[in-house]
């Protein structure tokens, strides 16, 4: 299962979405979440639907690999899915039994919410996949340099959070080796209640902690061996150059948003 995740991996290709800025995609991406839990109408989501379908076709991604990112998401999406469709109590009642209760409205708002969430899950992995770790980098650096008047760390906080984005796929192999390792010594984690499952899990996470601290000191050690200080006068091999094609992802971004704001005021069905 931990095998399957792709966030923080990169798909190389010569799309349009790759030769993006990132910048400009990060800010898309922002953009695009916030409306995403905005949108009240069905319109709004066919339009959201279509605008991931167009992203998802001009990167010339597979598209088995963003259904990887919900596989090990199934169980959260499902308990998500349940709290919409029992504690919904408005609208009409399609199924009760002693407490619970399913009505039509419920069940509706489940399903979207269920959508909303599988496309927020598409989106945020397809700007993963085609933004290399530097690149990412570079572009968040990029969109907090202005906080740096007020002392702000911005090229450390990009630093940090590419890192940990980047290593969040060697981290589930990891754990998916020592899962092994330790199922071959007699280690059992589907067996028993509750209780016990999560208790198994207690030398997993201790020994996964373990070889994260190991990494990261071995990851501090190699940029002091590189003479890494940070982001002051540091330059750039790759300098970030905008270009016709941002301003096409932007154009289509703010016509994007515009349809939703329309589609909230006018209560299009």
């Amino acid at each position: 299962m931990f095998k399957d995740v792709t966030f923080g991996q990169y798909y190389p290709s010569d799309s349009v979405v790759h030769r993006m800025d990132p910048r400009f995609k990060l800010v898309i991406a922002f953009a695009f979440i916030i409306v995403l839990f905005m949108i009240n109408s069905f319109a709004g989501y066919i339009t959201a639907g279509l605008f991931v379908f167009v992203c998802v076709a001009a990167a010339k991604v597979p598209v088995k690999l963003l259904f990887k990112n919900i596989k090990p998401l199934w169980f959260i999406l499902l308990f998500m899915f349940v709290i919409n469709v029992f504690f919904t109590r408005s609208g009409n009642v399609l199924f009760s039994f002693w407490i619970l209760k399913i009505t039509d409205e419920g069940l509706i708002k489940a399903v979207l919410m269920l959508i909303r969430i599988v496309m927020l899950i598409f989106f945020t992995g397809l700007l993963t996949l085609t933004t290399t770790p530097i690149s990412l980098t570079v572009g968040i650096e990029s969109l907090l340099s202005p906080l740096k008047k007020i002392k702000f760390p911005a090229h450390e906080l990009a630093m940090m959070m590419t890192i940990a984005l980047r290593f969040i796929p060697t981290l589930m192999e990891e754990t998916d080796k020592i899962m092994k390792a330790q199922m071959a010594r007699g280690a059992s984690f589907d067996t028993g209640n509750l209780y016990q499952k999560a208790k198994s899990m207690i030398p997993l996470l201790i020994t996964l902690f373990v070889s994260a601290f190991r990494r990261a000191d071995e990851l501090a050690l190699a940029m002091t061996a590189r003479c890494y200080n940070g982001g002051e006068g540091r330059t750039r091999m790759n300098p970030l150059k905008v270009s016709g094609v941002d301003y096409a992802g932007a154009v289509m971004t703010v016509l994007f948003i515009a349809a939703m704001i329309m589609f909230n005021y006018v209560h299009v069905i």
